[in-house]
């Protein structure tokens, strides 16, 4: 986080842990705000990459899921960085800053990322920077999202994956009633200020927000845990099968054509309020003595328990009871994804 940044907000009652705002005093009632009103969030979970140089569209092209060029000025795209056995590294929202490549993703894995990445240079004129101290997420969601941040911007991107710049102010539209402002930090502090009447939330709140939307964020602890059907990223728009060679895309593309994804990712609920962690392991009477599933990403819900995204063998999902970290630990409740699965 940008050390101007954690300045402001930490007289703003924010609870900064590792750089990263959890809550603004009050995370019960944050997450009520979340679910019923119109939020204002930090959005510093998230760590940014910038690809620049010549060569960046064709080495992006060369190693990511997505087509890359499909991303413009005006149009962002989900993708994925995986190893040669088609294992997500990374799973990353990405947007254009005129010729560069903005590279969303989870701060844990910024810069072993950068670090892989920097790998494949060799003699391509390309450089990848992180800027996560240079840029300043903004996540502004609910009712009355649009008409709130309508009154500062004169035009806004209207369907899911568009982007509007304004000037340093990338804005980018996650899903109806759900926006992204990227700026600088003083620019950040000024947007924060001006989004006053709205309620400020901590990261876990915008988290949630993903799990109920099914977009999952790899993290370290899952890191080269799936390949991306297990998580839905083909349905979700983060692969092309017609792009060309990428690092796991003869995997990924043999179980898309040949096979069928023997685990899936699904949204769950736990009834009890337990801790419950990315990378966590889940057990059904399918098979007790191994695992069946990984904990994705868990939130507390703004209703009691814990939501959940999580990987699960379709057998267990379908025919069985599955439990978190034991047969006899929390039982997951199934509920339905804002999208049908193949």
């Amino acid at each position: 986080m940008n050390q101007d940044w954690q300045n402001f907000l930490s007289p703003q009652s924010a609870h900064l842990q590792e750089g990263i705002a959890q809550h603004f005093g009050d995370a019960a009632a944050e997450r009520i705000a979340t679910r019923d009103g119109t939020i204002r969030c930090d959005l510093s979970q998230f760590g940014l990459l910038k690809v620049t140089g010549e060569d960046a569209q064709s080495f992006l092209q060369n190693l990511l899921s997505n087509d890359i060029r499909e991303v413009t000025s005006n149009r962002a795209q989900l993708s994925s960085f995986n190893n040669a056995k088609g294992r997500m590294l990374a799973s990353m929202l990405i947007w254009r800053d005129d010729n560069d490549y903005v590279l969303q993703l989870h701060h844990s894995l910024c810069e072993p990322i950068r670090k892989k990445l920097s790998m494949y240079v060799l003699r391509s004129k390309v450089k990848i920077v992180d800027v996560s101290t240079e840029l300043v997420c903004i996540g502004v969601a609910g009712a009355d999202a649009l008409k709130t941040i309508q009154a500062r911007y004169p035009a806004l991107p209207q369907q899911a994956m568009d982007v509007v710049v304004h000037g340093e102010d990338n804005i980018l539209c996650r899903e109806e009633k759900r926006f992204q402002i990227t700026t600088t930090p003083q620019r950040a502090i000024e947007l924060w200020q001006a989004l006053s009447t709205l309620r400020a939330v901590g990261s876990p709140c915008w988290d949630w927000l993903d799990i109920r939307a099914g977009v999952p964020f790899v993290q370290t602890a899952t890191f080269e845990a799936f390949v991306p059907q297990m998580l839905n990223f083909e349905v979700i728009g983060g692969v092309n099968f017609k792009k060309g060679c990428y690092p796991g895309q003869e995997i990924v593309a043999r179980m898309h054509y040949l096979g069928k994804a023997k685990r899936r990712m699904y949204l769950a609920h736990i009834e009890d309020s337990v801790e419950v962690k990315a990378g966590d392991a889940l057990f059904s009477t399918v098979s007790e003595e191994q695992s069946c599933g990984t904990v994705v990403d868990a939130q507390p819900s703004p209703n009691g328990g814990i939501d959940l995204l999580a990987v699960v063998q379709t057998a267990s999902h379908e025919s069985a009871s599955v439990h978190l970290g034991k047969m006899d630990g929390p039982q997951l409740h199934f509920l339905s994804l804002p999208y049908a699965l193949p």
